[in-house]
């Protein structure tokens, strides 16, 4: 699939969907609460430290953090830029029932830039401002359909954030965007994770709306990274503990393993739009804890404690997530590398963790080889040591400050 008119891509939706109750969910994003403070703790004091509240049965224990790195990091020539408050905001009708949550900052005539959030499901927040120069950025943050504060969110109508909740419809709201706030062109699209899939699916359909790209994380979207994270047990080798955990959940809600084991995401899916409110709740638990403890280079347990434990906080990571998921992204196999030759003209920027178990470093070299062998001339590629999947890893925090500023001296010099 092109992103053109020419096919129409309808979410997948079981006929359940209409028989859910509304649930009390609000889709957020991971950084926020990866930045809680992080107490060190063994199994089983970790265990006895959660929330009542917090489903953690199927969480695997953090590994040692003997220095403490999470409350005490190692520090780097680069970190955030200070706080700064929004000047405009609102919502902008994209159709299908959506309105999408906006806000912009910075320089109001400044180089245009907008950051695209991962998940899919999560949503954004001041923080993610300050990858950005507010002197010479002009800094635009949205909330993708479903997430955040857009209407509708998950946490009012899990059946209605999923109409049009598809990568073509998130291409086409991220342009509507552009022109609402008459912008010719975005100087920098950023994106992590999810973000970066979204970032190069925007950047393919409107490459002359876009200069330069800056990645962290890279996720190209491809069968394999899917059944590496998701499937196949890729993650098995570094963290055994966590992969294990995820498959027993399933086997131990399951009344046909033999069949759910061959097909995990379609069992998670299915316990996550159940009837059955606790059963959401543990499955988007299992989930997304998961992900959670292999998300970091040291894992902070208050941080699995907060988002465990808080359903308005997980339900809408997991469900939008898996949503794409089990739909390929709503992409053609192959897609992004095989239009990779419309970005030939752009700046991009690449910081992907050593040490990310999400995301794996060899999409991030597939990606730069293939925008080089397509003639782009200015990309580059920065492994991060230290640093797992966050962008609240402080090595990326350096890095991608780093290419943020440098991207704006290149482009303020044109």
């Amino acid at each position: 699939m092109t992103y053109s008119n020419r096919l129409k891509v309808e979410p997948f939706r079981p006929s359940y969907l209409s028989s859910l109750s509304s649930s009390p969910i609000v889709a957020f994003t991971v950084y926020v609460l990866l930045s809680l403070l992080c107490v060190t703790m063994t199994e089983s004091s970790k265990a006895s430290a959660f929330s009542a509240k917090a489903d953690t049965s199927y969480v695997s224990a953090p590994a040692s953090d003997a220095a403490n790195q999470v409350a005490n990091p190692v520090k780097f020539p680069r970190d955030l830029y200070p706080e700064i408050d929004s000047y405009e905001d609102g919502y902008l009708d994209v159709g299908d029932g959506h309105k999408i949550y906006y806000d912009v900052s910075g320089n109001p005539d400044g180089i245009p830039a907008v950051f695209l959030h991962g998940g899919p499901g999560g949503g954004t927040s001041p923080r993610v401002r300050r990858f950005f120069d507010p002197k010479k950025y002009k800094i635009v943050v949205f909330d993708q359909r479903g997430a955040g504060k857009s209407i509708p969110n998950a946490c009012d109508d899990l059946e209605g954030s999923l109409v049009g909740q598809n990568t073509p419809k998130l291409v086409s709201d991220i342009d509507a965007l552009r022109k609402h706030l008459g912008i010719d062109k975005w100087g920098v699209v950023l994106g992590g994770s999810w973000g970066v899939t979204l970032a190069l699916a925007y950047a393919e359909e409107y490459p002359k709306h876009v200069d330069a790209l800056l990645l962290r994380g890279v996720f190209l979207f491809g069968p394999d990274e899917v059944y590496y994270l998701f499937s196949s047990g890729g993650t098995y080798g570094q963290n055994p503990q966590a992969w294990e955990n995820y498959c027993r959940y399933i086997e131990d809600t399951s009344d046909d393993w033999a069949r759910e084991k061959t097909n995990f995401l379609g069992a998670y899916w299915n316990r996550l739009t159940s009837s059955d409110k606790s059963t959401r709740e543990s499955a988007a638990a299992a989930f997304v804890g998961y992900e959670l403890s292999i998300s970091k280079t040291y894992i902070d347990p208050a941080v699995i404690e907060e988002y465990l434990g808080t359903p308005s906080l997980l339900i809408p990571f997991a469900v939008m997530e898996v949503h794409y998921m089990i739909n390929a992204g709503f992409l053609l196999r192959g897609q992004l590398l095989d239009n990779v030759s419309k970005l030939a003209h752009m700046k991009v920027e690449i910081c992907h963790g050593r040490g990310d178990y999400v995301c794996q470093p060899q999409a991030a070299w597939r990606l730069t080889k293939a925008l080089r062998k397509a003639g782009c001339k200015s990309v580059n590629c920065q492994f991060v040591s230290g640093a797992g999947h966050s962008d609240t890893e402080p090595g990326l925090v350096d890095a991608m400050v780093r290419a943020s500023d440098k991207l704006a001296n290149e482009l303020s010099t044109q």
